[in-house]
């Protein structure tokens, strides 16, 4: 599906099957796509093009509020005037539950949420965190095939974030609804989802598993973007069954083939090591000479910014028990295994999106 709105293209021909019951979520920078995308499934937003279907039913030209789908916005949208229990029981009154009904079904959604005691209060007597579940409650309260949510914690502190985070996913896996989840935080991303779909640009670059899209990203832009990395770019040529990638003061293997040559390589943080010695490579390892730039101490760990011979930066991080003596200043062997990196055709254009 796609949407323009002008000569804008907000949404680039988006194809994507969600699963009954799966935890999706969209992640992407801003401007990518992602909102639009959640709002064409939601019906507050038309198609400009192709086809919309939930459990296999076209929706396309179907109201928002006939499409049984739950939505939780950023903003709470909770109203003021009403009590908690009368916010919850909005869409039941709406949909003409009855009252007996009605109150079980509040007093359920309450419990799902953990606030079985806070029916009688008014939204300013709330904290944000519990304003936030009383959204989730009324989303949820009338059992809705799919429930939306956009941004729903981004208005919070660190600590209540990762507090609902768990509480979101808990809520998923007793429920069993189809969640739809947009966030521009990575790490949100890995904890809550069964699998992710990065936008970039109007479009879809990746979908897979929070393991996949880490340990296998498909393009530049997603390696960056999910997690940090070290990149290294060179030209790369056949070599056996992989590559041996040719930069700017180094040579070294990876796995896999590229057409075109211009060759990233790309490396996790946990995946590098750091010696003192002189590189030696009889054990099968790639080693590339660097300076320690920066220490960043982590408390159970430390990252280790190395200045590469191309000019370009790295990260190492290193666990608490395993730590070097290296130091800012002192130069060392950055060493990995080939089958720990993955070769990706060079983009130039990604780095300005990073900078």
């Amino acid at each position: 599906m796609s949407k323009r709105f002008g000569d804008s293209v907000a949404v680039d021909d988006v194809t994507l099957t969600i699963e009954p019951g799966e935890f999706m979520t969209f992640l992407g920078p801003s401007g990518s796509g992602k909102t639009t995308t959640l709002n064409m499934i939601a019906g507050f937003t038309d198609l400009s093009a192709g086809a919309l279907e939930i459990d296999g039913r076209p929706v396309g030209g179907t109201p928002a509020h006939k499409r049984d789908i739950g939505v939780v916005f950023q903003h709470y949208a909770l109203f003021p005037h009403m009590t908690v229990a009368q916010n919850i029981a909005f869409p039941l009154q709406q949909r003409k539950v009855p009252k007996t009904e009605r109150e079980r079904l509040v007093a359920a959604a309450l419990e799902t949420v953990q606030l079985p005691d806070h029916a009688s209060r008014y939204p300013a007597e709330l904290s944000g965190g519990q304003q936030q579940r009383v959204a989730l409650a009324r989303a949820i309260v009338f059992s809705p095939r799919v429930l939306l949510m956009d941004e729903p914690l981004g208005a919070l502190d660190r600590k209540l974030r990762e507090f609902l985070q768990l509480e979101i996913k808990r809520i998923h896996r007793e429920i069993g609804s189809t969640f739809v989840f947009v966030t521009h935080d990575q790490e949100e991303a890995l904890i809550l989802s069964d699998r992710i779909a990065v936008f970039n640009n109007a479009r879809i670059e990746q979908v897979g598993t929070a393991s996949e899209l880490y340990e296998r990203p498909a393009t530049l832009f997603v390696a960056r973007f999910l997690g940090e990395s070290t990149i290294l770019r060179g030209t790369a040529r056949p070599d056996g069954s992989g590559s041996a990638i040719d930069g700017a003061g180094f040579a070294v293997r990876a796995p896999g083939r590229i057409e075109g040559g211009k060759a990233a390589l790309v490396v996790r943080p946990e995946r590098l090591r750091l010696t003192p010695d002189e590189p030696v490579t009889a054990d099968g390892a790639n080693a590339v000479p660097v300076t320690v730039v920066e220490e960043i101490y982590l408390g159970a760990a430390r990252k280790l910014e190395v200045a590469l011979p191309d000019g370009g930066h790295g990260l190492v991080r290193e666990q608490a028990g395993s730590l070097s003596d290296l130091r800012v200043g002192d130069r060392a062997v950055l060493r990995w295994h080939p089958d720990d990196c993955v070769l990706l055709p060079d983009d130039p254009t990604i780095e300005r999106i990073f900078t």
